[in-house]
């Protein structure tokens, strides 16, 4: 038995996600994957808002900057030790904890209007505290070698879906409902089509950010309030207008490209808020059916995980307009596949963790669009 541990916080800023997998060799490219144990904590209201800040600045300052990995790391490393509580476990019966970070920044594509146009993507962690506080090896720092590859860095979860979901002869997807949306389209094992996998746009970044301005809270509780508005339609459609809708494979994106700044470049100011959130939440499905349609992909099934799979709102509206095509694509849940929905993403860096200690590669290049296939990150020993 080989004992991983995956730790993920979002784009949503929710929570920290913690999981525990059991991970061994199985062939020369393949793991046999189990499930042990996993948990879901809220972050602490002030690192919330410290990392809201940092990620909608212009300008970071260096101190605020060791300030939020430190407490990241802190709350980490105290998520490690309940989760080892729970289980009887202790540091040495881990072999590694893959540590994703918080995403601050991605620009895969850099900055069109300055002068350096050097794509980075930024995630804000300290592996080498974390594994002084666990006395555990701790591989992080994922996505800058798919980068320097020439690859997207994002989305990297579709390599963990096609070890966990594919299937022998039809093609299924995974939804992740982050502060992102993003598909994995998992073709049948027997066939030699590629996994497609990127991001399709925002998912709960621009409700919850919305909801936080109007209600005070930061989630619209099973998509209520949306719910409770009608869709502006020519709003609609000028949301979908946005470039990266058109941008062809691979692609990512992140809050860079959808925030509140964006949204309100849209309005006229007199839309009813919650009328404007309920074409957000509409804009999260039209632009999820949008990009299911250009990939010209059939799936016998879609598998919704993460946040946005507990919107009831959003996952009603999204199996109605599955519904309508030429073939209808049934939702089926994480559980049925045998899975955690909410610790799907944090059992992906355990995962990738492993493939890092086993050095095995990570990425998909089909996904990402890097000129090979690489081991991801950086081993940081305890």
């Amino acid at each position: 038995m080989a004992l991983y541990l995956g730790l993920m916080t979002g784009t949503s800023l929710d929570g920290l996600d913690i999981a525990l997998l059991d991970i061994a060799p199985s062939s020369p490219d393949h793991e046999r994957i189990r499930f042990i144990d996993g948990l879901d904590l809220p972050l602490p209201e002030t690192l919330r808002t410290r990392l809201w800040q940092l990620m909608h600045c212009d300008e970071a300052c260096f101190a605020d900057l060791a300030a939020a990995e430190q407490a990241l790391a802190e709350l980490a490393a105290s998520a490690v030790t309940r989760l080892l509580t729970r289980q009887q476990l202790s540091a040495d019966d881990i072999a590694a904890i893959g540590s994703h970070g918080q995403t601050i920044e991605h620009r895969p594509y850099g900055f069109s209007d300055r002068p350096c146009h050097t794509p980075y993507t930024l995630q804000l962690d300290n592996p080498s505290l974390l594994a002084e506080l666990c006395g555990i090896p701790v591989v992080a720092d994922f996505r800058r070698r798919d980068l320097a590859a020439g690859g997207q860095a994002a989305p990297l979860a579709p390599a963990f879906h096609a070890a966990l979901f594919s299937q022998p002869d039809q093609w299924h997807g995974l939804l992740n409902l982050g502060g992102i949306a993003n598909l994995t389209l998992l073709p049948p094992q027997d066939s030699t089509a590629d996994v497609i996998g990127f991001d399709t746009g925002p998912a709960n970044c621009l409700l919850d950010a919305w909801h936080a301005r109007h209600r005070g809270t930061a989630v619209d509780q099973d998509g209520q309030w949306a719910a409770s508005g009608k869709v502006i339609p020519d709003l609609l459609e000028r949301l979908l207008s946005a470039d990266y809708f058109r941008r062809p494979l691979p692609k990512s994106t992140g809050r860079e490209d959808f925030h509140l700044d964006w949204l309100a470049q849209h309005l006229t100011g007199d839309e009813s808020p919650a009328d404007v959130q309920a074409t957000l939440l509409s804009l999260t499905v039209e632009s999820i059916v949008q990009a299911l349609e250009q990939t010209g992909v059939s799936l016998a099934a879609l598998t919704p995980c993460g946040g946005g799979a507990r919107n009831g709102a959003l996952l009603t509206q999204l199996e109605q307009r599955l519904a309508q095509g030429e073939q209808a694509t049934p939702l089926v849940s994480c559980a049925d596949m045998g899975w955690n929905a909410d610790l799907l993403e944090a059992s992906a860096f355990a995962w990738l963790a492993a493939r890092r200690v086993l050095e095995r590669p990570g990425n998909l290049p089909s996904v990402t669009g890097a000129s090979g296939p690489r081991v991801l990150g950086g081993l940081y020993a305890r």
